[in-house]
């Protein structure tokens, strides 16, 4: 089947083509994607204890997310999207190529969950006048160009009093060092050529691009055990971290 795959201001070809060729990899634990599965259960948590602070919930509940809308920018495979609706959630997971979509819808199918995968832009669904509870930007900033429009129009995709959620890399010497020379050349956790130094994000860019409608509610740096693989939180946010904002 031919691949489609979407063409817009903040969409780098080369990240649709890196991504395109690993698709049918999202779901190998042990495969170049292991890293995103093994976060990806230490995001969640971090999301059920903040979440249920913002939204008054039970963060023991395993339905805690019923009745929030979701949007999970560059939701890929669908690896966080399938954890959001199992705590209840009703999700849209949207993604920039069609051959990475397809991967998450059957996936999906197979588990009988119901999310609804789009092949758009944070830009389309902006002009759709699309609005959700909860926007996850999850290790999507250091993949896209044009930061600020792409942040712009994420940021009007959170309803008054909704949540944005980011999770990304910084753009320090420490980052180059331990996320890319690290991580891709040494330890070769990730193929070569996943993050750019010049893509990476640093917390000010956030904070700018998302404007003064955010109130920043919660940051914590997250570091990686080389020798466990464990991640855990720190106070130093110089390499990956995580902040949580509020739309007023």
């Amino acid at each position: 089947m031919p691949t489609a795959h979407l063409t817009a201001p903040s969409v780098d070809p080369e990240e649709v083509a890196y991504y395109e060729r690993l698709a049918h990899r999202w779901w190998d634990a042990e495969g170049p994607f292991w890293p995103l599965h093994r976060l990806n259960a230490f995001r969640v948590g971090y999301l059920r204890e903040r979440l249920a602070t913002v939204f008054g919930c039970d963060p023991q509940d395993d339905r805690l997310f019923a009745g929030l809308r979701v949007l999970d920018i560059g939701c890929g495979g669908g690896i966080l999207s399938e954890s959001m609706v199992a705590l209840g959630a009703e999700v849209t997971g949207i993604d920039i190529t069609e051959k990475t979509l397809r991967v998450a819808r059957m996936h999906a199918e197979e588990g009988g969950l119901a999310i609804d995968y789009r092949l758009a832009s944070a830009a389309e669904m902006r002009e759709a006048g699309a609005t959700f509870d909860v926007v996850l930007n999850m290790e999507v900033l250091e993949h896209v160009e044009r930061l600020p429009d792409f942040l712009a129009d994420s940021a009007e995709l959170v309803r008054p009093g909704g949540v944005m959620q980011v999770s990304t890399i910084n753009r320090t010497p420490a980052a180059w060092l331990m996320a890319i020379i690290g991580a891709e050349y040494v330890l070769r956790w990730l193929p070569r050529g996943t993050h750019r130094y010049r893509k990476l994000v640093r917390p000010d860019d956030v904070r700018g691009g998302l404007g003064e409608g955010f109130d920043l509610l919660h940051q914590t740096g997250v570091r990686v055990n080389p020798f466990t693989r464990a991640f855990s939180f720190t106070g130093w946010m110089g390499v990956n971290y995580m902040m949580l904002f509020q739309r007023g």
